[in-house]
C-alpha cells in the first residue's frame, strides 16, 4: 500500500511534524523543502522504493540480497536538503534533452536555438533547472494492482532555451515480478526535441558499499558512439569487438577500465553511449549487471535506440552521502537508457523530434533478481 510523507527539511525516512504557519525567519530552502514530499512504494518480495516530487528523485531502492537481506542500492541523502545542495542527478528523471548537446546550440525548422552551457562548452542534462530540479505533481495509484507513481510536469515554452511547452507524464510501477517500470510520455504544442532519461547511481553491493569494478556487465550492443575530449560525439559508431567497449559477453567493468585507449581517456572511464541490438522501438533487453557478494543481479529493458553507461568517473569522495558515507571513485554505476547525445545536430542518429499531434513515449524497465 501506498504511504506519504510530508518531509520537512529532515531525515528523509523520518516522519516530521508540520510547521508553524508563523516562519519570518523562513528562507528559500525552507520553503523548498516544506513543498518535498515522498512517496514510499513496495512490493511483496521485500523490494520497496521511496520517490521525490522534487526531479521525481528515487531515493532509496531497498532490494533482498541472496540471503534475502534488504539493501538500498542507489546512492543519495538522508534529507531533504541535501538533495537541494548534493549531486542534482542522483535518482532523477533528466529532460529535457538527456546526456549532452554540443555547445548547447541546434537548428530546428529553420531557427537556432541556444540552450545554458553548464557542462564545459555544452549543456547537459537540459541544464542547469533541467526536469531534475523542478517540482512534478504526483499521485500515487494502483497500476493493474501493483503500486505506482504518476509524475507530470509541463514544461514551458522557452524554459531552458527549449521551444514548445512540453507535457510530461512518468509512471513508476513496481510490479509483483520485481520490475521498476518506468513508462514516459510527452505532448507538445511546437515542434521540440525531447529526450528523457533516468538517472539512479547503481551499486549491487548496496550504495556506500565499496567500487563497482567487480560488478559484471553485459551490454547487447555491437557497437558504441566515440567522443571528442568533452564527451560530444564524432559523428559515427564503431565497433565494440577489440575494445574495452565489448561487453557483448559479461565483463568485469574494472577488467578494462584502466586500458590505454584513447575513449577510456576521454571518459576518465565508461561515459558512452551504446547502440543497442534491437528494432527502432522495441522493447528489448539492453544490459544485464551481476554483483558477486550480495547476489543481486539486474536487468535493463528499453524501447530506446540506446543506452549510456556511466562508471561513476567523476564521484570523487567529496560527497557525503546515506549515513555520512563518502561516495568515492567509481562507487556507482549508471545504465540511462535514451536516445543518442547532441542527436539534434547528427543528421544519421535516430531523431529526437517532437512535433505536434505526436506523442513521445518511451518504456524503460530495472527488473532485480539473485544469482542461483
Amino acid at each position: 500500500m501506498n504511504r506519504i510523507l510530508l518531509i520537512i527539511g529532515c531525515g528523509l525516512m523520518a516522519s516530521c511534524s508540520p510547521p508553524k504557519k508563523e516562519m519570518p525567519m523562513a528562507t528559500a530552502t525552507d520553503t523548498l523543502t516544506s513543498s518535498i514530499q515522498v512517496f514510499n512504494l513496495e512490493n511483496p518480495n521485500g523490494l520497496k522504493m521511496s520517490v521525490l516530487n522534487y526531479g521525481g528523485k528515487i531515493v532509496s531502492l531497498m532490494v533482498p540480497d541472496k540471503n534475502g537481506v534488504p539493501g538500498d542500492i542507489v546512492l543519495g541523502y538522508d534529507s531533504v536538503k541535501q538533495y537541494l545542495h548534493g549531486n542534482a542527478y542522483f535518482g532523477a528523471m533528466i529532460g529535457r534533452y538527456g546526456n549532452r548537446i554540443a555547445k548547447g546550440k541546434f537548428s530546428l525548422e529553420g531557427k537556432d536555438y541556444q540552450l545554458p552551457v553548464n557542462n564545459g562548452a555544452n549543456s547537459l542534462h537540459g541544464g542547469s533547472k533541467g526536469f531534475h530540479n523542478q517540482f512534478w505533481q504526483a499521485e500515487p495509484f494502483q497500476n493493474k494492482g501493483f503500486d505506482a507513481l504518476e509524475l507530470r510536469y509541463k514544461s514551458v515554452d522557452g524554459e531552458e532555451g527549449y521551444p514548445g511547452t512540453l507535457d510530461v507524464k512518468v509512471i513508476y510501477t513496481l510490479t509483483d515480478q520485481n520490475e521498476l517500470i518506468i513508462d514516459c510520455e510527452a505532448t507538445t504544442d511546437k515542434p521540440t526535441i525531447v529526450n528523457l532519461t533516468h538517472h539512479s547511481f547503481f551499486n549491487l553491493a548496496g550504495e556506500g558499499n565499496g567500487d563497482i569494478l567487480n560488478h559484471e556487465l553485459t551490454l547487447s550492443a555491437s557497437e558504441f558512439i566515440p567522443v571528442d575530449a568533452g564527451l560530444i560525439p564524432m559523428g559515427g559508431l564503431k565497433p565494440v569487438v577489440g575494445t574495452p567497449f565489448d561487453f557483448l559477453k559479461p565483463h568485469q567493468i574494472g577488467e578494462r577500465i584502466n586500458q590505454e585507449d584513447e575513449q577510456i581517456k576521454f571518459g576518465k572511464g565508461y561515459d558512452h553511449c551504446w547502440v543497442l541490438n534491437k528494432k527502432s522501438n522495441e522493447l528489448a533487453l539492453a544490459a544485464r549487471v551481476t554483483e558477486p557478494s550480495s547476489g543481486r543481479a539486474m536487468e535493463v529493458w528499453t524501447t530506446e535506440p540506446g543506452i549510456q553507461f556511466y562508471s561513476g568517473n567523476f564521484l570523487d569522495g567529496s560527497d557525503k552521502g546515506k549515513g555520512g558515507k563518502p561516495y568515492n571513485f567509481r562507487s556507482a554505476f549508471c545504465l540511462e537508457a535514451q536516445h543518442f547525445p547532441d542527436s539534434p545536430n547528427h543528421a544519421n542518429f535516430p531523431t529526437t523530434v517532437l512535433k505536434p499531434g505526436e506523442i513521445y513515449k518511451q518504456t524503460t524497465i530495472y527488473k532485480f533478481s539473485t544469482l542461483k
